[in-house]
Order: C-alpha cells, then sequence, then structure tokens
C-alpha cells in the first residue's frame, strides 16, 4: 500500500487515517459479544472475508473518511493508495519504538551459555549486520544475565556486611581482609566440583556459593579469634596460631563433614527436580572441602604476615622500635 502522500495531503488525509481504513479490512474491530444458544458469551469481531482481502479492486474500493467545509465525506483508499500485490511480511513487531525479529530456539543437552557464545561467534564470523542493525539477546539469556547481575550484587552487599561485623568483632580495619580470605579459597573447589560432576555455573550453583559466604568464614573465625585470645594472654604470634590450629582443628573438621553429609543428597540429584538442585550441593561441598584445607595453612600465614606489618607500620609511625617478631623465636612443634 503506497500512499500518494501530495495527493493525500491535498485532501487532508493522514497516513494514520489511511491505516485506521485497513484495520477493520485486516485486523478486525471487537464490535462487542453475544449469547450463543448453549449460554455461551462469544466474542464479535468484523473483519472483511478472505477472498476480499485478497482482491485489489475490493481493497481499493474501501471507504476513507475525510473532512471538509461541508461536512465529512467519503473517498474509496484506491483515489489516495496504490495497492498492488507483493511478498511482506505478515506481522510487524515493534521493540522501544524499533522494528524487531525474533529468532527462537530450544536447547538441549548443552548449557544455555555455551549454547549462544557459540551461536554469537558463528554469527560475527558469518553475517555481517548492515547500518542501522543490530542484534540483542533476550528471553532466558536476558533473564539469565539480570539473574547473575542481582547474584553478584546480592554477594558484595554480603562481603561488605562481613567484613563491617568483623571489624566490630576484632576491633581493627586489616585483621577481617585475613578471614575474608577463605571466601576466594572456597571458590577454587566451587569450580573444581563443578568441572569433575559436568555441571555449569547457573543459578543454583551461584545460590550455593552465596551459601558458602557465611559457610566458610566460620572456619578462619574460629582460628582467629582462638590465636588472638592466645595472644593477648601473653602467648607469641606464631605459638598461638599454632595452638589455635592444634585445638579448633576438631570442631572444624565436624562442621565440614557435617555439612558434607548434608549436601550429599542434594548434590545427588535424585528424586523430582533433584538435577536443577544438584549444582548447589556440588558447589557447597567443593567449596568446604577446599576451603577447609587451605584454611588451616594459608590464613594463619596470612594474618601474620598482615600482623607484622601492622606492627612495623605503627613502630614506624611512632618511632619506637618494633616489637620482636615471634616467628624469630624457635617453634615448638
Amino acid at each position: 500500500m503506497q500512499v500518494d502522500r501530495g495527493l493525500a495531503g491535498s485532501l487532508g488525509v493522514t497516513v494514520g487515517q489511511v491505516a485506521q481504513a485497513l484495520r477493520p479490512a485486516f485486523a478486525g474491530i471487537d464490535v462487542g459479544d453475544w449469547v450463543d444458544p448453549s449460554g455461551e458469551t462469544r466474542d464479535v469481531t468484523i473483519r472483511l472475508a478472505p477472498e476480499s482481502r485478497s482482491v485489489v479492486a475490493d481493497l481499493e474500493s474501501l471507504p476513507l473518511v475525510i473532512g471538509g467545509a461541508q461536512g465529512p465525506k467519503t473517498i474509496p483508499l484506491g483515489q489516495v493508495a496504490q495497492v498492488s500485490a507483493a511478498i511482506g511480511p505478515a506481522r510487524i513487531d515493534h521493540l522501544d519504538r524499533e522494528r524487531v525479529i525474533t529468532i527462537e530456539a530450544n536447547t538441549e543437552g548443552r548449557a544455555l551459555s555455551e549454547v549462544v557464545n557459540d551461536i554469537m561467534a558463528r554469527i560475527h564470523q558469518t553475517v555481517p549486520l548492515p547500518p542501522g542493525y543490530q542484534l540483542t539477546q533476550g528471553g532466558e539469556t536476558q533473564d539469565q544475565q539480570e539473574v547473575f547481575t542481582q547474584v553478584l550484587l546480592a554477594m558484595g552487599i554480603a562481603i561488605m556486611l562481613m567484613y563491617f561485623v568483623l571489624v566490630v568483632q576484632f576491633g581493627s580495619f586489616l585483621e577481617p581482609f585475613s578471614i575474608l580470605l577463605s571466601l576466594p579459597l572456597s571458590l577454587i573447589g566451587v569450580m573444581v566440583g563443578l568441572l569433575v560432576t559436568g555441571q555449569t555455573l547457573n543459578i543454583m550453583s551461584m545460590i550455593g556459593v552465596i551459601l558458602l559466604m557465611g559457610i566458610v568464614a566460620k572456619n578462619a573465625i574460629l582460628l582467629i579469634d582462638f590465636a588472638k585470645w592466645s595472644e593477648e594472654s601473653g602467648v607469641e604470634r606464631r605459638e598461638a596460631l599454632i595452638q589455635a590450629g592444634r585445638v579448633r582443628l576438631r570442631p572444624i573438621l565436624m562442621t565440614t563433614l557435617a555439612l558434607i553429609a548434608g549436601m550429599i543428597p542434594v548434590a545427588l540429584g535424585q528424586g523430582e527436580g533433584g538435577d536443577f538442585r544438584a549444582p548447589m550441593g556440588i558447589a557447597i561441598i567443593g567449596g568446604v572441602i577446599t576451603s577447609t584445607l587451605l584454611t588451616l595453612l594459608v590464613i594463619p600465614t596470612v594474618y601474620e604476615t598482615l600482623a607484622d606489618a601492622r606492627d612495623w607500620l605503627g613502630s614506624k609511625i611512632s618511632g619506637r622500635k618494633p616489637v620482636e617478631s615471634a616467628h624469630a623465636q624457635p617453634v615448638r612443634s
């Protein structure tokens, strides 16, 4: 339908009026409802018959109402527009006031992110987009990206809140960093566990990572809190850390084994919906195992390094001789 804009403008006809004239012919107009003999209420829509919608002469004869000094008049649509038969889209969709073509597909047997990455790589290599065209992702891919963004934001807020609580508890802005180091140590086990079991980093495994934020930090808190208590009682720093590892080893292993035992049914993924929850259990088990092992070795070392650096910096600022470091003393096994 090609509108003669010059003629239409002289008659006071707009493209919108032409579209309104075509609406009852193709889309139809809802004119109400009626109750059939069986008592069911039916919607009533008027529209041209299929044979009339495919005949050019019938379309050209559609009435078009125009205004004038002597009142409204009707003219045939063919007077201001040229109607011709051609191949075109059956429907034109818009998104954000721009025309859009949606291509949909379902995934099976592979992770959604892997499929999307392969598709985008092939498209960029083989399908150059003309100027004015752009490619965006929607559906489950867009939902997944939004969820991951929200989860990462929640993780950041959780870490900040943990840091503030630890600052209040230990009365130091530096010592909580040695405890928070257990968080990235747990991510090693998460990635290894998902890789070994063939799972992917999805929403359930991300929920498992958030749970790990509070679970794995308790091991470091047990160690550092006991070491600080011993150090305040007069025990040398390194000896206090060794005692903390010896005394707190049993409760750390007990809580770790209890948590792993509780997550095994979830990780096995048995029952209805078990496959969906399995990545969360696998992420928690893998993160707890590596965090427990590495926390006993890494956290005391980092704590001692940070504490020695704090004492050295404090002595430089105050001009006093630094206290002899505990690691200079012989260590009893």
